[in-house]
């Protein structure tokens, strides 16, 4: 079979950003029924001589920090896996459990600490996984463990300063996130340690009553680091072929534990670097290593011989960290974005005849973005893959696989994809939640069933968007009497305006969630909305128990020379209509956080307008989630936009924007996506200061999009206190503190339970 790299990946990756405006898959990307009932999605399918009930596979998302300091799974990463069972999917597997301690400095902190749940250290572990697997065998579904060689170049840098020690690698090969910090090569005894204790790992995982094994070979981890010639280049030993780490672990898997253990791994086609970047990978200096990447032939070579070792199935997906939304795909990403993947690789099995230990053929599961019952089915139909892999989209409905089985669709609670939960948090040392349903992570503390009130209240919900839907829904429930009013004709708050954009698809799928929700929620409970509805506190007086007051935030408008003109406008108005610039050619966008670089980008996507966009600090997005950070900078780029950061807004005068750009050789470049912003609280002693060198410049724009933020509204909650509108006021979401709809949810659905 020919390599079909240049044919495939290139293209596949240039299609897109096409087909948000293309028929087809995406019309499945909604939560429909239209391929009701799911026959093919919920048949049994046969993995070793393991049988899964369903097509429905779990896919890993690291449980940092869900486990005791010395590894054992707690309570709380117990229950967030029996919650999952009880909802349906067929087969779970855990986060990455790393068995590398010995060589890997990354893969855990001062005194052993441990953030990653373990299974490698001693007996004291076993335990946890034993009621783990128990809990998920109780409701008719499968475990598979997830086990890392290490994390390697993509650990933490930390590991210099906090042990004295240089992070590894297969090569030489400079960290992810500090490249300035280099990563040393293992030695071949090393490796064979990881080796023997991969296999070790699972002959306690089978002994702990968990059903298979699943290796963590792709996204540029240590496994993937030895086994892709991207990142392994060595001229000696063993191991200079880089196949045989990958090899030797599955063969030592094997004699540990017979032929008849699940063995699944997972693995990218392609890093697509080359395909990313371009020119760049002669030019940046972090990147040049990684240019004679293991090319589409290779890896279904390697995945053949994967397969004689011993290997039963895969997964298979695009990227690394260095292009790191290819495989975490956020909101800007489309939906199925991998199945073409997933059926190249089975249609090379088919053709090499190539089959499973077992003598079955080799399941290919499909990943990247496949939450939408309707989608999920008909890739199986159409044989683009035999399972469907869904991560976030079971943190954000744990009962997905029930829901969809009953074909209700409608009340399944839809992944957003922002990643602010399920990954962001643990970057930024929390735990996994998800920013739509502010139980996951929390099933430990927060029962399924509400507890109905005692002293049912009247109470006034001020706002409708995601906080106070979510206060009025539950509390509703919960048996007090609620009214929503909302000023506007339509519910939602800034849901609306941000799921204008088409590469928002995912959020306009949340808000039709939860106009449902409030739909159905009216018709069974003393819930009643009021929309296009005028209140003040006074208005309120002496009605109510409880006001709750979640009117939300306003944009932020700087007091400069020609703010005020009429083609001046907020971008939160611009995606509510955008009719305001129809007639505009240029256009300039001041803020370069997610909301301008939205701006931006639905402009010039699906407008065709000239846009350039300003930022007064060194980076755009800071805070943002690296994925959908990285995608949109990336991008942004494709579509020829100005990123201009360090660059003040100084006057605008009719169709001109007078600003000062500091044009220092030292401003970092706003386009680097291959190196993450690091967290505020760890610092890079690598930075090199900003020198500054402002200039005068002028930019010609028919229209100027402000997107500086908002700032909370807090006068009508002030005037409930000042007034004594009700015995309890109660102020949330952004009315608050600006946040995100991950702070919001959260806020509204805890004031709704025990209110």
């Amino acid at each position: 079979m020919n390599d079909p790299k240049v044919d495939f990946v290139k293209e596949l990756l240039e299609q897109y950003p096409k087909w948000f405006s293309e028929s087809g898959r995406m019309d499945l990307a909604q939560m429909t029924n239209k391929n009701y009932p799911y026959t093919s999605l919920f048949s049994p399918v046969q993995i070793n001589r393991l049988t899964l009930k369903n097509r429905i596979v779990m896919g890993p998302m690291g449980n940092i920090d869900m486990a005791e300091e010395l590894g054992r799974p707690s309570n709380k990463m117990i229950q967030y896996f029996g919650d999952r069972a009880r909802g349906g999917a067929g087969l779970l597997t855990s986060g990455l459990i790393p068995i590398s301690q010995a060589v890997d400095p990354t893969v855990t902190e001062r005194g052993g600490k441990s953030y990653f749940p373990r299974i490698d250290s001693s007996r004291t572990v076993y335990s946890g996984w034993r009621d783990l697997a128990e809990i998920v065998h109780a409701y008719g579904s499968r475990f598979f463990i997830q086990l890392t060689a290490g994390l390697g170049r993509v650990g933490s840098p930390e590991s210099l300063m906090t042990k004295f020690k240089l992070p590894v690698s297969a090569s030489w090969n400079p960290n992810y996130y500090i490249p300035g910090v280099p990563c040393r090569p293992m030695t071949d005894g090393e490796c064979h340690t990881i080796i023997k204790a991969a296999g070790q790992a699972t002959a306690d995982a089978k002994a702990a009553l968990i059903d298979g094994v699943y290796l963590h070979g792709h996204e540029g981890y240590l496994l993937e680091q030895m086994t892709n010639p991207a990142f392994n280049r060595r001229k000696l030993g063993r191991f200079a072929n880089w196949q045989n780490f990958g090899l030797d672990m599955v063969k030592e898997i094997r004699k540990r534990v017979g032929p008849n253990y699940p063995i699944m791994y997972r693995i990218d086609l392609s890093l697509a670097l080359n395909e990313t970047y371009g020119k760049r990978m002669d030019d940046v200096t972090c990147l040049k290593k990684f240019k004679k990447e293991r090319t589409v032939a290779q890896t279904l070579n390697y995945m053949a011989n994967l397969v004689k070792a011993g290997v039963d199935m895969f997964d298979v997906d695009l990227g690394c960290y260095d292009n790191w939304w290819l495989p975490h795909p956020p909101n800007s990403m489309p939906s199925g974005c991998f199945l073409p993947v997933a059926r190249l690789v089975k249609e090379y099995f088919a053709h090499e005849k190539i089959l499973s230990n077992a003598g079955l053929p080799v399941p290919v599961v499909a990943v990247g973005k496949l939450g939408y019952p309707d989608l999920a089915e008909q890739a199986l139909r159409d044989g683009d893959c035999d399972l469907i892999m869904l991560a976030r989209p079971l943190l954000a409905d744990a009962d997905w696989p029930n829901k969809a089985f009953a074909g209700d669709v409608k009340n399944i609670r839809p992944c957003i994809g922002d990643q602010e939960g399920c990954i962001n948090e643990f970057v930024e040392g929390g735990h996994p939640q998800c920013s739509v349903n502010p139980r996951t992570g929390f099933e430990d503390v927060l029962e399924r069933d509400l507890i109905p009130t005692a002293s049912p209240k009247n109470v006034a919900v001020i706002g409708a968007g995601p906080a106070g839907i979510h206060a009025a829904i539950i509390a509703a429930r919960r048996g007090h009497k609620v009214t929503i009013y909302e000023k506007t004709g339509r519910v939602g708050g800034m849901l609306v305006p941000g799921s204008q954009p088409k590469i928002k698809y995912e959020v306009k799928n949340y808000l039709a969630y939860l106009e449902h929700q409030l739909e159905v929620c009216s018709k069974k409970y003393d819930l009643k909305v009021e929309l296009n509805a005028s209140v003040t506190p006074e208005s309120l007086k002496g009605k109510f128990d409880t006001i709750i007051v979640g009117v939300g935030g306003a944009p932020v408008a700087p007091k400069l020379p020609g703010i005020d003109q009429p083609n001046v406008i907020q971008a939160v108005d611009l995606f509510r209509n955008p009719e305001l610039a129809a007639n505009a050619k240029t256009v300039t966008v001041i803020g370069a956080g997610a909301v301008g670089c939205e701006a931006a980008h639905f402009l010039a996507s699906e407008f065709g307008k000239k846009v350039t966009i300003i930022e007064m600090l060194p980076n755009v997005m800071p805070g943002l989630c690296t994925a959908n950070r990285g995608h949109l900078i990336h991008e942004l780029e494709a579509l020829g936009i100005p990123l201009w950061n360090c660059t003040k807004l100084v006057s605008i005068s009719g169709t001109t924007v007078s600003i000062k750009r500091n044009v220092s050789a030292t401003v970092p470049s706003p386009y680097v996506t291959w190196t993450p912003l690091l967290p505020e609280n760890i610092a890079n002693p690598f930075a090199k200061a900003i020198q500054e060198d402002y200039q005068d410049q002028t930019l010609e724009a028919d229209l100027v999009v402000l997107a500086m933020g908002l700032r909370p509204v807090r006068a009508f909650y002030e005037g409930c206190i000042n007034t004594q509108a009700a015995p309890e006021v109660i102020q949330l979401g952004d009315a608050f503190q600006i946040g995100r709809v991950f702070e919001a949810v959260k806020a509204g659905f805890l004031v709704g339970r025990n209110l």
